[in-house]
């Protein structure tokens, strides 16, 4: 069928929903949302655009990876022609039904919002696909529409649709919805289903059957769910351990059959040793997974082993080979050519971990993009091949070709090579949204926790099983280190001025010290003691957490600070054991930095381990690492859901600090802001990665003085080794610009920024107005550098708008209370009387007669 089922339209309300609607389909996001929604979704997931501007960049949204985009009827005649037709639908109201025709021409579907009762029945174009949306939809009736009134396309939003097997009154079940128009025509009502590779698109994994209650499973869960026609309901892997990832659920064109496409974990799929149910998998699949084998277990010094790690000799080979293929003539010597170019091509796929499927994905985003470059060869090759008569291609020739540089973080593979274009944050007045776009303006991208926890669940299970053996194969296979211990205990060596720079070191110890002045202050000396009544004294008194685990990202990375932030604390707390995990470097050493300030702040054990893997090291223990109570620090995706993971089960019996999610600034600024300043404050929050939020809330700014910061942001940003990165962050920013001092607070307080920066003229006076925010610079001078580095605050701040409800890491989250209470006999006699009764009236006698035995005993 051309067009799905259902079409979920995007709202803020259906974060929680993406995961399972991106296994079904194409999912139609707003301009609006993009990008909040996009970095959300999952890699495989397809997408609609609906332009909601009139001024919205079109064609920038189809060449990003839109499949296809609705658009008005002005904004198709905009177009002009730029765009296949097969790209656009049209949107109209009710009322604009019949000219539908006039466009058939340019677009390949139409999308209306009507009534759809009588729409859906008497609707038909010839040609055209049909989306029709009910302002206010009926679940149970639209569920009977979408299996009796195909071929039409129901957009329903998300705040309609539930991830429930069933549809009830207010939600409509996406399961299902999407099963709607499913038929069999088997006597026991079952599909047959097609599983497929997610890694492996040439031959099927094997072929099963599926029932309504095992698909709906399957979508809710994200799983391979079956139906057995034997044993009922088949959950694969849930005794082997070769659980399937599920990427997509399709229907054919007939709607009697299914297609799954999984990631397939553990042993495999078929019963028997080998790839698949028809067979291992051959040619290119079959050398992608050899590579991958040779990658892990050729030997050192072997021509393999040098083909992934010297990337001088792969860059030769397959520039060789490239050249052997261009100079075959015959069709069997380009197959053999081809062969060894394919070979080595895969080869630094690899070595780089892209997959062939990475690969289908990159060729699937090309094919959709509108814009095209001329195409002729780079003037490097021109010259190369044709020359230019001055001798410059053979001097060309000899010269070793550059190898690009690339930011530290992963960035789109979209990127021009060259971009000039301007780097600007989009504007908007706060007083001219409604409620509902206000909202928006809150949100941040969504976070697929329990996808992430399913898949670093292997990986703290093999610690949990294996142990310190589990723990160094995984170090050896992520991190390239062969370790013969997974710690290092003190003391621990003093790096060198070599090593580490005397200006470096005195750096440290500034920050240390600040930070240790600050945390010392927040420290409680003595308990606190209440008397409630005479003769009942009530106490609370501190004690540190006994073991605690700080987590330190990086193995090439250097930072200190996170060190600095996380050990300080512990030491003033007074916790007994302190361990610190950190990645090593390829040679098993721990970066100077870290180790110095390891010593300063009395860490106890350095775990050389990093990811989800050293996180649970110290949630479970293992011979050499202790098992700590409460894990600290920051981390990628992995980590985050490695200790929300092992915070939910009672065997780890372990707390952590918080929520985590990108990082994040919002900027208050008045007219006497410094553009450069404010410029520089928002780009320091830019740079950490594409997903980074940034928020400007402008009071009152001139025009001029709006101009003055865009200027300087588009400088400032493109002086960046990070530039990329930055203006990918910036495309997601807002300025918000607002009328009062009182707006700006109260947009702030709702938005709960990590980091808060005011830039106002009398901002000291303004600090007693705000009710969350991770922590707060206060005027012109003081950056979030500052904090981040050596002020004295802490760096471990709540995002994602948790600074409603959480801290940042300070001393006392090193610590934990607990009260005591002191009752004399003449305090039980004037309390004692209260226990009773209220005891009684709760039903528990044996409360009550703890305290009766105790009040007769008095009255002797």
């Amino acid at each position: 069928m051309s067009t799905p089922p259902f079409l979920p339209l995007i709202d803020p309300s259906g974060s929680t929903l993406l995961p399972s609607l991106a296994l079904l389909g194409p999912v139609l996001i707003p301009s609006t949302l993009v990008q909040a929604v996009l970095p959300t979704l999952p890699p495989q997931a397809s997408y609609y655009v609906q332009a909601e501007n009139s001024n919205d960049d079109i064609i920038s949204y189809l060449d990003n990876g839109a499949q296809k985009i609705v658009v008005t009827s002005s904004q198709l005649e905009e177009l002009g022609g730029q765009v296949p037709k097969e790209r656009l639908i049209l949107k109209l109201d009710e009322q604009e039904i019949s000219i539908a025709q006039d466009f058939a021409q340019q677009i390949s579907g139409i999308y209306v919002i009507s009534s759809i009762a009588h729409t859906s029945k008497s609707l038909v174009i010839p040609n055209l696909e049909i989306y029709l949306q009910n302002p206010s939809p009926n679940p149970t009736e639209l569920l009977e529409l979408i299996k009796t009134s195909r071929p039409s396309s129901y957009v329903i939003p998300t705040e309609y649709l539930a991830a429930s097997a069933k549809t009830t009154s207010t939600h409509l079940s996406i399961s299902e919805a999407f099963l709607a128009p499913i038929i069999s025509d088997r006597p026991d009502g079952l599909f047959p289903t097609i599983v497929s590779s997610s890694n492996h698109s040439i031959k099927p994994l094997g072929l099963v059957y599926s029932s309504k209650e095992s698909v709906t499973e399957a979508i809710l869960t994200q799983k391979g769910v079956y139906q057995s026609r034997k044993h009922g309901l088949w959950r694969k892997g849930e005794t082997s351990g070769a659980v399937q990832e599920l990427i997509s659920v399709k229907l054919d064109c007939d709607n009697d059959a299914l297609t799954f496409e999984v990631v397939q974990h553990g042993s495999g799929f078929c019963h028997l040793p080998q790839s698949t149910c028809f067979g291992n998998f051959n040619g290119i699949s079959k050398l992608e997974d050899t590579l991958k084998s040779r990658l892990e277990s050729a030997p050192e010094g072997s021509y393999t082993k040098r083909i992934f790690t010297d990337e001088k000799l792969l860059r030769s080979k397959i520039m060789e080979e490239a050249e052997e293929l261009c100079d075959a003539k015959t069709s069997d010597h380009i197959a053999f050519e081809a062969a060894d170019l394919l070979y080595f091509a895969l080869a630094r796929c690899i070595s780089k971990g892209v997959s062939l499927k990475d690969v289908e994905k990159a060729l699937d985003k090309k094919s959709l993009k509108i814009t095209r470059r001329k195409g002729d060869a780079k003037p490097k090759w021109e010259n190369k091949i044709n020359g230019n008569g001055n001798g410059e291609s053979a001097s060309r020739e000899s010269q070793p070709v550059k190898e690009e540089s690339k930011p530290t973080e992963p960035i789109p593979k979209s990127f021009p090579e060259v971009d000039e274009s301007r780097i600007k944050m989009r504007n908007v007045t706060l007083s001219e949204l409604n409620k509902e776009e206000q909202k928006k303006l809150l949100l941040r991208p969504v976070l697929n926790s329990l996808a992430m926890i399913d898949k670093v669940k292997p990986i703290v299970e093999r610690v949990r099983k294996e142990g310190d053996a589990g723990l160094k194969a995984m170090t050896k296979q992520f991190d390239k280190a062969d370790l013969s211990s997974n710690v290092l205990l003190p003391p621990f060596a003093t790096p060198t001025e070599e090593e580490l720079p005397v200006d470096v070191k005195k750096a440290i110890d500034v920050a240390y010290d600040n930070v240790k002045t600050f945390h010392q202050a927040q420290a409680e000396t003595k308990p606190l003691i209440v008397e409630t009544m005479p003769g009942v004294q009530c106490s609370r008194f501190v004690r540190p957490i006994a073991r605690v685990g700080v987590y330190v990202p990086g193995g090439t990375a250097i930072l200190p600070s996170t060190a600095i932030m996380l050990g300080v604390p512990a030491q003033v707390a007074g916790c007994k054991t302190i361990v610190l995990a950190t990645p090593p470097r390829p040679d098993g050493s721990i970066s100077p930095e870290v180790l110095y300030v390891a010593k300063l702040v009395g860490v106890t054990c350095i775990l050389k381990a990093g990811g989800a893997q050293a996180v649970g090291a110290m949630a479970y223990g293992t011979e050499e690492v202790p098992k700590v109570d409460k894990i600290f620090g920051p981390g990628n995706q992995w980590v985050t859901a490695a200790k929300m993971l092992v915070q939910n089960d009672t065997d780890a019996l372990v707390a952590i600090d918080m929520p985590a999610g990108p990082s994040e600034v919002l900027v208050i600024a008045d007219h006497t802001a410094n553009p450069i300043f404010v410029a520089s404050d928002l780009l320091s929050q830019a740079e950490h990665g594409t997903d980074s939020q940034v928020v400007l809330v402008g009071i009152n700014l001139s025009n001029k003085l709006l101009q003055d910061i865009e200027d300087q942001i588009d400088i400032q940003a493109k002086a960046l080794p990070r530039v990329a990165i930055a203006r990918e962050a910036i495309k997601k920013s807002v300025i918000v610009l607002v009328k009062s001092e009182k707006e700006a607070i109260e947009f702030s307080n709702e938005y709960a920024p990590e980091h808060l920066i005011l830039h106002l003229e009398k901002a000291e006076k303004v600090v007693e107005n705000i009710e969350n925010a991770g922590s707060v610079f206060v005027g012109a001078f003081s950056p979030e550098s500052c904090g981040d580095y050596a002020s004295g605050t802490n760096h471990t701040l709540p995002t994602n708008g948790f600074a409603r409800q959480f801290s940042g890491v300070n001393t006392l989250s090193f610590q934990k209370h607990i009260t005591s209470q002191f009752v004399s006999s003449d305090g039980l006699k004037l309390l004692g009387p209260s226990v009773v009764r209220l005891a009684e009236r709760e039903g528990l006698e044996a409360h009550a007669n703890a305290v009766r035995v105790r009040l007769a005993e008095l009255s002797k």
